[in-house]
């Protein structure tokens, strides 16, 4: 007869459900321990917004500039007049300028460079007011003013995100082919809207 060898095979599948085992709580430490982790930095933050401490988020904090609210009752006192006055539009980007750079000033952002294009425009503004251009310059000052009021925004006012938005519009609805005198609601709307934004930043 033949005779039949019997090998005793070795526990490989004890070995293989060790290794398993193993893998699973080695995977659910390091999954749920950054978790956990992560969790505490957003309480974190979360807590300093809403204490105020927290030198890029300034919703709590009112700056109250007189600047700004002198531009605000500026525009909400002569609405009647733009398209018709020269100067009204004239004196609201001075005076746009003037609350934009106080605010900046109040937050402590560099807008200088933003600044001297918007003052580069009121002065083209200045320099020709004939009806043809003044629409034209008027748009390329808003074009200025958004910017610098968008990147102030962004750095500190993060959740004014609409109101910047709503500036934009106000500023792309100032046609630059179109008489002034025709669409000074468009311009006093963009009036309206910086108002409205440097109002709650302040």
């Amino acid at each position: 007869m033949a005779e039949i060898k019997i090998v005793q095979k070795k526990q490989v599948g004890l070995w293989l459900l060790a290794v398993i085992v193993i893998a699973i709580l080695l995977y659910y430490f390091l999954v749920f321990r950054d978790n956990s982790n992560n969790i505490a930095t957003e309480v974190v933050t979360e807590t300093k917004s809403v204490s105020g401490t927290n030198e890029n988020n300034l919703l709590g904090i009112k700056e109250n500039n007189n600047t700004v609210a002198t531009f605000v009752s500026f525009v909400e006192n002569d609405s009647s007049r733009v398209g018709i006055d020269y100067a009204f539009t004239n004196e609201a980007l001075l005076r746009l300028t003037a609350a934009t750079n106080a605010m900046a000033g109040e937050i402590g952002y560099d807008i200088r460079a933003d600044l001297e294009k918007l003052k580069e425009s009121i002065v083209l503004i200045s320099n020709e007011p004939f009806e043809t251009s003044q629409a034209k310059n008027i748009r390329i000052a808003a074009d200025n003013s958004v910017t610098a009021l968008q990147n102030m925004q962004l750095a500190k006012y993060p959740w004014l995100t609409d109101e910047v938005e709503a500036l934009k519009g106000a500023s792309v609805s100032i046609n630059p082919e179109k008489l002034t005198i025709n669409q000074k609601d468009a311009v006093m709307n963009f009036f309206v809207k910086a108002s409205d934004l440097l109002q709650k930043m302040n």
